[in-house]
């Protein structure tokens, strides 16, 4: 599934909700009617929710099942990965427009990781000097607003690399543990702010660490419990937006580890598990393709950089630079599998994964709450 970058997909939300055509008469029909007369809105983008995930579960979740735009999902974007699709949801623009494509790109020989905004494997290789934020990710967020944004976001992502990144000089309101985002919201509301942007990460990382079971729900319910939370310090006439950056598909142990024959032709991976660039060796693209197609094409989309970018699945065309981050080959599974990189042997423990362009990754929800 393509993301509908015309039409109901994350990077289309802000643009429409800080500009103030949300009371216009040309409402699209992927946003909640409640959400174009609201007086205050908030945007909150829960992690790794993924709407195909929420409506099999519905009954864990009674208050974002009762909201809205339940019975609808918009789409994200390619990948469907955190950096990307959190930049594109702030920025109001698909990725092809922002540059973050991906979990880990190309700098050059080197790999740069969008969320530690870290250069190589180790933790410690702090990047913000050496690929300076601004120069990387150059559009700022919330496009149009007259006023500047809050941002409602956990204690620990303030002062990062991606937070600038996505973020710019947004103004952060911080919450140390789950129950205290909803007094945070409140704050900035009861302060007069007409849009505030709230995040919170604990679905992804548990559907990460457990994959979907018993965990999984436990935090579903915990969510539904801070969405009710949000929604009844509401003020009249304030709306609550539910979205998503992405959802998940479980792989747990079934990973790829390419052979002999594929790794002679490759210098080096970026990218993920589910959208794995392969960097190929000098002339090699084609015989590597190639390999890659009888191995891997009934269960794998293999496409070249060439492809996804006529294509468009960034949303656009891209410029040279930003092409130039992205790796020669890529492998996006269909099925519930995993391609591993050598280098980067944290990301072999998860359990769910996203991505791809399965419906399981690809669809998130967009419910609206409140504005009474």
């Amino acid at each position: 599934m393509l993301p509908d970058y015309a039409g109901g997909c994350i990077a289309n939300l802000v643009p429409r909700l800080v500009t103030g055509t949300a009371s216009s008469t040309d409402a699209p029909d992927w946003m909640p009617e409640v959400a174009e007369h609201a007086r205050q809105i908030v945007l909150l983008v829960i992690d790794g929710l993924g709407w195909e995930q929420l409506r099999a579960r519905a009954v864990l979740a009674p208050t974002l099942s009762a909201g809205a735009g339940i019975d609808r999902a918009i789409t994200s974007i390619v990948p469907t990965t955190t950096a990307a699709a959190l930049t594109s949801i702030t920025t109001g623009r698909p990725p092809s427009g922002h540059g973050i494509l991906g979990y880990r790109l190309a700098d050059g020989d080197r790999i740069l990781n969008m969320l530690r905004w870290t250069l190589g494997n180790g933790p410690l290789d702090d990047a913000r000097r050496s690929v300076p934020v601004r120069a990387f990710q150059p559009i700022a967020p919330f496009p149009g607003s007259r006023h500047a944004v809050p941002v409602v976001s956990k204690f620990d992502f303030g002062g990062t690399g991606f937070t600038a990144a996505h973020l710019g000089d947004s103004p952060l309101f911080d919450y140390r543990v789950p129950s205290s985002l909803a007094v945070a919201v409140a704050d900035r509301l009861d302060a007069g702010a007409p849009f505030v942007y709230a995040y919170y990460d604990g679905i992804d990382k548990v559907a990460h660490a457990y994959g979907f079971g018993p965990h999984y729900d436990a935090e579903l319910t915990s969510v539904d419990r801070i969405v009710a939370d949000v929604v009844a310090t509401l003020p009249p006439g304030a709306v609550l937006l539910v979205t998503a950056d992405h959802g998940q598909i479980e792989v747990g142990s079934r990973v790829e580890l390419l052979g002999r024959e594929a790794m002679a032709m490759i210098t080096f991976f970026s990218g993920e598990g589910r959208f794995r660039w392969l960097h190929a060796r000098s002339g090699s693209t084609g015989d590597l393709v190639e390999l890659l197609e009888e191995l891997y094409g009934d269960t794998t989309w293999v496409r070249t950089r060439g492809q996804l970018i006529d294509d468009a699945w960034f949303g656009g065309p891209l410029s040279a630079a930003f092409a130039d981050r992205l790796g020669d080959v890529a492998l996006i599974p269909h099925e519930p599998i995993a391609f591993v990189d050598p280098a980067d042997t944290g990301e072999n423990r998860l359990a769910c994964r996203h991505g791809s362009l399965t419906t399981d990754e690809m669809l998130v929800p967009l419910v609206a709450l409140g504005g009474g």
